[in-house]
């Protein structure tokens, strides 16, 4: 394949953020590298210094919304003075300075639709960037085909022919680590089994059903633990600080190093995830798969899609069933063993590359090549 000057344009990267969309454009940039193309990474410094001279980190005004206008400005300023073959943004927002700065081809990423599903905000400015990106870009890429099913709904005059799905892949770092998982249990102080979440604490996440269902376990099963990885966003910081306060018995271990989420995972003897919407794809729980952590998650149709038969499922919003999910997995040391195990050729298949292969193939269809 041809080498390509490359610009992929993300508000977040990993490490310097741990959500899912900042993994993902990472990992994509890892790949790219590996295969010889020029890649350059765009994004704004948050927490740390990636010190990589292929990622360009834009400092920022880091009041609320200030950032998006110098972001905006600062990519816009390095569109109009370099020139590449492939333009990608990472999301809706990441391709505002695109369109800018003129440039009439170009790649959007759509993880999902929160924005749509959810009351995050009353203003409805992201649902029209959604909708005003999603028109102007050459090729959509989904995440899942739940998501670009969502398109016929949400924008159904878009073109079908230029959406693409290209699942997500998993790094190569998330496999069991039990020397690490017991000096970590060890280092936490906890005995007894442990259940698990990992992930933004946000309304739609459903940490709170997560919480209800421990405490109704605890009274069956009285040495089972709770441990809560992840930072509140800023319409959960007040519920989030009463439940540290309330719940004395529930780990809440707040960020965690992308170093350290392995061994988290590998810890875990359930991992949780609990959505009642918006989940675009769900990399969370098959990193915990990957290592060694059977999955409890809600049955929401991108899950059902992405998991298959590799986890078990409960209806939203039901903390009363996820609890009795719960009590079964903890006692059945079968049921748990072959759900990790039955999944680990199942898990082959998001690798990231293959994924990077799919996505080379729509830079190829966006510059007319033949496959």
């Amino acid at each position: 394949m041809k080498k390509l000057k490359i610009c992929l344009i993300s508000l977040t990267v990993s490490p310097d953020s741990a959500d899912g969309e900042a993994k993902v454009i990472r990992a994509l940039f890892e790949y790219l590298k590996q295969q010889g193309h020029d890649v350059t990474l765009i994004t704004g410094k948050w927490n740390k210094e990636l010190r990589d001279p292929n990622i360009i980190q834009f400092n920022l005004i880091r009041k609320r919304f200030f950032w998006v206008l110098h972001f905006y400005y600062k990519v816009f300023k390095f569109l109009r003075t370099n020139s590449f073959d492939i333009t990608h943004a990472n999301s809706a927002k990441a391709a505002l300075p695109i369109i800018l700065a003129r440039r009439t081809k170009f790649i959007c990423t759509i993880h999902d639709f929160t924005p749509f599903e959810t009351e995050l905000t009353t203003i409805p400015i992201e649902r029209l960037l959604i909708r005003f990106v999603s028109k102007r870009a050459s090729i959509i890429i989904t995440v899942s085909n739940f998501v670009k099913r969502e398109f016929q709904h949400y924008i159904p005059r878009i073109d079908n022919n230029k959406i693409a799905t290209i699942y997500n892949g998993i790094e190569e770092k998330y496999k069991p680590y039990p020397v690490e998982a017991q000096r970590l249990k060890e280092k936490l102080n906890i005995q007894g089994p442990v259940l698990l979440y990992i992930g933004r604490i946000t309304p739609y996440k459903g940490v709170a059903n997560i919480i209800e269902a421990y405490r109704i376990v605890k009274t069956e099963i009285p040495n089972v633990n709770l441990v809560i990885g992840g930072k509140p966003d800023y319409l959960m910081e007040n519920e989030y600080k009463n439940w540290r306060e309330m719940h004395k018995d529930v780990l809440f271990t707040g960020y965690l190093p992308e170093d350290e989420v392995p061994y988290y995972f590998s810890m875990g003897d359930i991992f949780l995830t609990y959505s009642s919407s918006s989940e675009g794809f769900g990399l969370t729980p098959l990193e915990a798969i990957s290592c060694g952590t059977p999955v409890i998650c809600s049955s929401i149709l991108v899950y059902r899609e992405i998991l298959r038969d590799n986890a078990l499922f409960v209806p939203p919003r039901d903390s009363l069933k996820l609890a009795e999910k719960i009590k079964i997995l903890l006692n059945d040391d079968d049921l748990r063993n072959n759900l990790v195990k039955n999944a680990q050729t199942f898990i082959k298949k998001y690798s990231w590359n293959t994924v990077g292969k799919r996505l080379e193939k729509e830079y190829l269809r966006l510059l007319n090549y033949q496959d």
